[in-house]
C-alpha cells in the first residue's frame, strides 16, 4: 500500500461512525443466522438434499458439492474483502456487500430446493456459499472500521461466537419445519436475509473518498491471497496459531456423529439429539464466558494471556473427549471445550484485529485470516482416515482417541504459538 493511503486512518476519531444504539445486537444477529444457512446445509439439509437425488450415491454427491463449495470459500474471503475496502459506492463499502448477501442466500436458497441433479445443487451451495462470504467480509470489517483497539473485546465476542450459536440456531430452525425439506432450507434463508438486511439498512458505513481509495497492481492483486509473514510476523504468527486451533476444532466437529455411534453406541437414529444437545451445552457456555472475558481484556489492555489460555483450556476438552468412556463424560469435554472455545474466539479476533497489516483497509487481510478457520475443513477430512486407522483393532475399527489427541497436539500448538507475537500484550 502507497504511504498516501495509509496516511488517511479510516478507523481515525474523525471520520469512524458512530455505532448506532443496538449495532452489537444487529451485528450479531447477521453473523449468527449467516452461519446458521451455512452450518444447517453442511451438517443437515445438504444430505437430506443429496439423498433425495441419488439415494445410494448421496455421499458422494455430499463430497463432491461441499468440495467444491469450500473452493469457493477460501477464494472469496480474500477477494471480496480486496474489493469491499476499494469500494466507492455512495451507500459506503461495506454496505453494498450486506445487500449483496442477502441477495446471494435468497437464490441460494432456490435453487438448493430446485436442485434435481447433481450439478444444480452444487451450483445452489456456491451461491448460497458466496452470500455467506459477502455478508461475514461486511460484517467482520465493520467492526475495525467502528471500534478503536481498545474497545473490540466485545465486538470481537460477538464475531467469535457467530459459528457455535449459529450452528445452534439454523439446526433449530430447520428441525422445527421437519420433515419438509423445502421450508428447512428457506426458514433459516428467509432469517438471515432479514436480519442482513436490518444490519445494511441501519449501521453507519462512511463513504472512501477516492484519494483514500488503496493503490492497485499485478502486485497488489497477488497480495490479495498473501500476506508476507516476514514482513508481518505478527500477522503471520496468529494466522499459524488460528489454523491449528482449528484443526482441533475440525477434529471433534467432524467426526462427532460417528465417534458417538461407534464409541458410545448412541443409536444412529437419535444421534442428532445427542449433538443437539453437546451443542447447546457448549455454546451456552461459551455465550457466558465469550462476552465476560472480552470484556475483562478490553479493561486488561491484555489480550495474549486469554488467547493462550483458553487454547490450553480447549486442548483439554479434547484430551478429555479422547479419554471419555461414557457419554456424560464426553458432556463434561464439550463444557470444558465450550468455555476454551467462547474465551478464544472473543479475544483471538480482538488480537488479530490488532495485527492486521494494513488496518485503515482491514477486509482483505480479514479475508486471508478467515483462510485459517476454513483450510481445516479440507485438510482435517484427508489425514483423519490415516489417524483412525493408527492403532486400530478388530474390536476398535477406527481410533477416534488417536484422531482427538491429534487435534489435542494441534490446539496445544496454536496456544504456542501466540507467544512470539509482538506488538500485542
Amino acid at each position: 500500500m502507497s504511504r498516501a493511503v495509509q496516511a488517511v486512518p479510516s478507523t481515525s476519531a474523525e471520520q469512524a461512525p458512530t455505532p448506532r444504539p443496538g449495532f452489537l445486537l444487529l451485528l450479531a444477529a447477521a453473523v449468527a443466522s449467516v452461519y446458521g444457512v451455512l452450518l444447517s446445509n453442511t451438517i443437515l439439509t445438504l444430505s437430506l438434499k443429496a439423498t433425495e437425488i441419488d439415494a445410494q450415491g448421496a455421499t458422494t454427491v455430499l463430497s463432491v458439492v461441499v468440495g467444491i463449495g469450500s473452493v469457493f470459500s477460501i477464494v472469496g474471503f480474500p477477494v471480496v474483502g480486496r474489493l469491499s475496502d476499494r469500494t466507492l459506492s455512495r451507500l459506503g463499502r461495506r454496505r453494498p456487500y450486506l445487500f449483496a448477501g442477502a441477495v446471494l442466500i435468497a437464490l441460494g436458497a432456490v435453487a438448493t430446493v430446485a436442485a434435481g441433479d447433481k450439478a444444480t445443487l452444487t451450483a445452489g451451495y456456491i451461491i448460497t456459499t458466496l452470500g455467506s462470504v459477502s455478508a461475514l467480509v461486511a460484517c467482520t470489517a465493520l467492526v475495525p472500521d467502528q471500534f478503536p483497539p481498545a474497545e473490540r473485546g466485545l465486538p470481537s465476542a460477538v464475531l467469535g461466537l457467530g459459528a457455535p450459536i449459529g450452528a445452534v440456531l439454523g439446526l433449530f430452525l430447520a428441525q422445527l419445519v421437519q420433515p419438509d425439506l423445502a421450508a428447512m432450507i428457506y426458514l433459516p434463508a428467509g432469517v438471515a436475509v432479514v436480519a442482513v438486511l436490518a444490519l445494511a439498512l441501519t449501521a453507519r458505513d462512511r463513504r472512501l473518498t477516492r484519494e483514500e481509495r488503496p493503490a492497485f497492481s499485478g502486485r497488489e492483486f497477488l497480495g490479495t491471497f498473501w500476506v508476507n509473514p516476514l514482513k508481518h510476523p505478527a500477522y503471520g504468527w496468529a494466522w499459524c496459531s488460528r489454523l491449528m486451533i482449528f484443526f482441533g476444532v475440525g477434529a471433534v466437529n467432524g467426526y462427532q456423529a460417528f465417534y458417538l455411534i461407534m464409541v458410545h453406541h448412541i443409536d444412529p437414529a437419535t444421534v442428532g439429539t445427542s449433538i443437539f444437545v453437546a451443542s447447546l451445552l457448549s455454546t451456552g457456555l461459551s455465550l457466558v464466558f465469550a462476552p465476560l472475558f472480552g470484556k475483562v481484556s478490553d479493561l486488561a489492555g491484555r489480550r495474549k494471556p486469554f488467547v493462550i489460555a483458553s487454547a490450553i483450556v480447549f486442548a483439554a476438552g479434547l484430551g478429555i473427549t479422547a479419554a471419555a468412556t461414557t457419554f456424560p463424560m464426553f458432556l463434561v469435554a464439550v463444557a470444558v471445550m465450550g468455555v476454551g472455545q467462547g474465551v478464544y474466539f472473543a479475544v483471538d479476533y480482538a488480537l488479530v484485529l490488532d495485527v492486521l497489516p494494513d488496518p485503515d483497509n482491514p477486509a482483505k487481510d480479514l479475508g486471508i485470516m478467515n483462510l485459517a478457520n476454513s483450510l481445516p475443513t479440507s485438510i482435517v477430512p484427508a489425514v483423519a482416515p490415516t489417524l483412525l486407522a493408527y492403532g486400530a483393532t478388530a474390536s476398535n475399527p477406527q481410533n477416534f482417541t488417536t484422531l482427538f489427541l491429534a487435534g489435542t497436539a494441534a490446539a496445544v500448538l496454536g496456544a504456542l504459538l501466540v507467544l512470539p507475537i509482538k506488538g500485542v500484550k
